[in-house]
C-alpha cells in the first residue's frame, strides 16, 4: 500500500497537486499542500497523487512502500 507525504519545507503552496488529486491533497491554513486522505488509496486516486508527485515543482511530495 502507498502512502503520500508532503515535505513542508519544499512545499511552495502552489495547488498543483490539489488540483490533480483533490482526493488526496488539499491546501492547509498555512497555504502549504497537504495529504487528507493516507490510507485505502482506489488505484485511481494512487495514480493520480502519483503524477501529482512527479509534477510537483519542487518534488516536496514523495511515495513511501508500505508492506505491512
Amino acid at each position: 500500500m502507498e502512502k503520500f507525504k508532503v515535505n513542508k519545507d519544499a512545499c511552495i503552496g502552489c495547488g498543483a497537486c490539489m488540483a490533480l488529486c483533490p482526493e488526496v491533497f488539499d491546501i492547509d491554513e498555512e497555504g502549504l499542500a497537504t495529504v487528507i486522505k493516507e490510507d485505502n488509496l482506489t488505484s485511481e486516486e494512487v495514480e493520480n497523487a502519483t503524477d501529482a508527485m512527479e509534477g510537483c515543482p519542487t518534488a516536496a511530495i514523495s511515495k513511501e512502500e508500505d508492506n505491512a
